[in-house]
């Protein structure tokens, strides 16, 4: 019994066999892109509606995930189109690949820009084959200076002042030394009117910090960006101190913003926009968004699981 509970976590999501001859493509797929300057991170997740029809949603090199009114398949080759986000072009975004050996070798081009090389595999399950036990909090900020951390994907604007970790305007993102699999996250930020940030769990998922009032989206205060949307407006004033206490583990999640529990154990689908990687199955960083405004962030402890 605990060898098939264990086989079954350690599956990947593969494709719905519910219905008869359902296309292999079916599933959810970590995307990696190939560019000059490295390896970028994106996500397609693609399923049936109804007998015939696929539809499914796609994350690109950046903003949030996006559905796409059908996927046309034919053979083990397939093609959709949707619209521009945050893209700045001229046509709209077109992605192609081919599935072979149970991989995804394609293209994303984005309007008439030359086209984005990617490769795809199935996305991991993650699912644990026992509950988890916890350690002891430990500290991820020493509060004096940066150690245990570094800057990516931009200038250092990032401060230690007096226990208050502080970006002081749009610049680099900061990330964690330390790699984490399973745990529980407690920090508190401070952000003035418009301030906009997210903490990246792994890496990989994006809690956003985001004044947005008392807004329920998926783009707002808490919300798993573009997946998970608050379920209550918790959210305190600009330029006052907040708190974050999250736990992940595997895919499920839970947010507590302020004390009042604003996402109850649900699953992540995958990574977020303009997340470090796709390797779900691996640990990641924690970190800190630092290319939108000016934030604060203090007192981050983490509680690993075993």
């Amino acid at each position: 019994m605990m060898m098939a509970l264990l086989l079954a976590a350690l599956a990947p999501f593969g494709a719905s066999r519910s219905q008869e001859n359902a296309p292999a493509i079916i599933g959810r797929w970590d995307l990696t892109f190939q560019r000059p300057n490295g390896g970028s991170s994106g996500w397609l997740e693609v399923q049936h509606s109804g007998t015939r029809t696929l539809v499914g949603r796609f994350v690109g090199l950046s903003g949030s995930a996006r559905p796409i009114s059908e996927v046309q398949v034919t053979g083990s080759e397939l093609r959709f189109t949707i619209p521009l986000q945050w893209e700045r072009a001229d046509g709209p975004v077109t992605v192609t690949a081919r599935l072979e050996n149970d991989r995804l070798t394609g293209t994303m081009t984005i309007g008439s820009a030359a086209p984005i090389p990617f490769t795809g595999v199935r996305a991991p399950a993650l699912r644990r084959a026992s509950a988890p036990q916890w350690g002891t909090a430990e500290p991820i900020f020493n509060g004096r200076d940066l150690t245990g951390w570094h800057v990516t994907g931009g200038a250092n604007e990032w401060e230690a002042d007096n226990g208050i970790l502080r970006n002081r305007k749009s610049g680099g993102n900061l990330v964690t030394d330390a790699s984490f699999t399973d745990f529980k996250l407690h920090a508190e930020f401070r952000y003035q009117a418009g301030g906009n940030s997210g903490v990246y769990l792994r890496g990989r998922y994006e809690v956003q910090v985001f004044d947005s009032g008392d807004e329920l989206a998926v783009g707002s205060l808490g919300a798993v960006y573009g997946f998970l949307e608050p379920s209550d407006a918790a959210a305190k004033k600009p330029g006052e101190w907040q708190t974050f206490d999250i736990t992940l583990v595997g895919r499920m999640v839970t947010v507590v913003l302020n004390g009042t529990t604003i996402i109850s154990n649900r699953e992540i689908p995958g990574p977020t926009g303009a997340a470090l990687d796709s390797d779900e199955g691996a640990p990641g960083p924690l970190l800190l968004q630092g290319d939108h405004t000016a934030i604060e962030y203090r007192n981050i402890t983490i509680v690993r699981a075993k």
